[in-house]
């Protein structure tokens, strides 16, 4: 006990704090923390590399996923495009003086092997040629004008389909449909653009192919599809599958490029406008490959071009908005532009049906027309009126694609029902006064009392109303 007494604690107390405060033991404080830091960092660094792995791997999943399901419904949609012929060929058939019927059922899962031992580069258009070595052509409605059309087809929308369209709107469709092979349809959404394309070709007992633009489309092979150099196969679209089609028989085919704006319509159908202006339909062929070979499909060229067929028409629907691109003149020009701005009355509709009516008999029914209903003198010296004074006003002419148009286009709309100044009104608005949103708005609008006089003076007081409401819509806008 008195030898703990004679211990100096306060000495050792002092000592010992001196070492724990010293340099040296701070310096291994900081090493000790530094450590702790630098620990916890690494492990924060591998707990989040970890999560990222995981997340990666889930929308990896995911993306492996949404692949799997799209090329399901393309395998989906291509067994439904399939469905019609593969039902058709399974038809009966009688054999010559003789009253016995066979029943045909073509064995596809053999066609299909068979086509990948022979190697043929284009599967469902071989299968096309199969069917069509046995095919019957339907009876068609060849008795029916272009007003009854028109009034048939809206009877047809509004009961089977529930579908409502002015006569007038009909009228300008199938007006259109004599003027090019490419029509726009135009005006905000829920109207009825894309509806009244689909509406047609169920009409016609033709299903309308409907192609959803991509944004990414820059090129021809985005519609027609392209050849594979690995599977040494050529992926075939639904739009190349039907214009085969439409090569063998003369159906009505109705080719809908739906939101055709929402990628540049310069890039992906360059092609096909440069093609749809060559005045011989037998010069209109379309690159598919750069070659034939001996098992490709019948109508495919020698030179691996396909004729684009003459009974095909395509409607494209359009949208003004942030998302989409503007539609250069160069399209316009070739297209007739048909606006749907409203919706129609529903009415109540008794009878209708559907009506198998060849392409043959329909351009036989623009022909008649043109003849029957061409433009009168004193409306052709309106027009050269107007021209004139357009071009001294605006610097804008009609140029003959459009004096050409507007031959085309009245005589029909006058044998649907309508009338030649109403048809002018029409075509002249979209054609021509169009071209003013292009011209110096300030500059419209200062002339637009003096355009708009004029056109009272020339053809009859609010006689061109469409013409009239273009020039006042561009004069708001300033």
């Amino acid at each position: 006990m008195n030898a703990m007494l004679s211990i100096d604690w306060y000495s050792i107390g002092n000592k010992i704090w001196d070492r724990l405060t010293s340099r040296t033991a701070l310096l291994i404080y900081a090493g000790l923390v530094l450590a702790l830091i630098i620990a916890i960092v690494v492990r924060v660094i591998v707990a989040e590399f970890n999560r990222v792995a995981t997340l990666k791997n889930a929308l990896e999943g995911e993306e492996k996923s949404e692949r799997q399901q799209i090329l399901e419904t393309a395998r989906k949609t291509i067994e439904e495009e399939l469905e019609p012929i593969k039902d058709l060929a399974c038809q009966t058939v009688v054999a010559p003086n003789s009253s016995a019927k066979t029943v045909i059922a073509p064995n596809w899962a053999a066609s299909e092997e068979e086509s990948e031992e022979e190697g043929s580069r284009f599967y469902m258009l071989t299968e096309i040629d199969k069917y069509y070595e046995r095919y019957t052509p339907p009876e068609y409605d060849d008795e029916m004008s272009l007003k009854e059309i028109c009034e048939e087809f809206r009877n047809y929308s509004a009961g089977a389909l529930k579908l409502y369209y002015d006569i007038e709107d009909i009228r300008r469709f199938i007006g259109g449909l004599s003027v090019t092979k490419l029509i726009i349809l135009q005006g905000m959404s829920g109207t009825g653009k894309t509806s009244l394309a689909y509406a047609f070709g169920e009409f016609l007992d033709n299903k309308t192919v409907v192609v959803p633009i991509q944004p990414m489309w820059k090129e021809r092979t985005d519609l027609v599809g392209y050849y594979n150099e690995f599977t040494r196969k050529f992926n075939e679209t639904t739009l190349l599958y039907k214009m085969y089609e439409a090569d063998y028989n003369e159906d009505i085919y109705i080719t809908v490029l739906d939101e055709m704006n929402i990628a540049r319509v310069e890039y992906y159908f360059a092609e096909f406008l440069s093609l749809l202006e060559i005045p011989n339909v037998e010069g209109r062929n379309l690159d598919v490959v750069a070659d034939k070979r001996a098992d490709d499909p019948k109508l495919l060229q020698s030179n691996g071009k396909l004729r684009l067929p003459t009974n095909m028409w395509f409607v494209g629907t359009a949208n003004n908005d942030d998302s989409t691109f503007a539609i250069s003149d160069k399209v316009y020009d070739r297209a007739m532009v048909l606006n749907l701005d409203k919706k129609a009355v529903p009415f109540e509709v008794k009878e209708y049906g559907q009506k198998k009516i060849s392409s043959t008999r329909l351009e036989e029914l623009f022909a008649r027309a043109r003849r029957e209903f061409d433009l009168t003198d004193r409306n052709l010296r309106r027009i050269k009126k107007l021209d004139e004074y357009m071009i001294k006003t605006f610097h804008i002419t009609f140029g003959n694609r459009i004096m050409k148009q507007i031959r085309s286009y009245v005589p029909v709309m006058v044998a649907c029902g309508g009338t030649e100044l109403e048809a002018l009104d029409d075509v002249l608005s979209r054609k021509v006064f169009r071209k003013l949103e292009s011209k110096n708005p300030v500059y419209v609008k200062q002339m637009s009392d003096g355009t708009c006089a004029y056109l009272d003076e020339l053809f009859g007081e609010n006689k061109l109303p469409l013409c009239k409401e273009q020039i006042r819509l561009i004069e708001q806008n300033v």
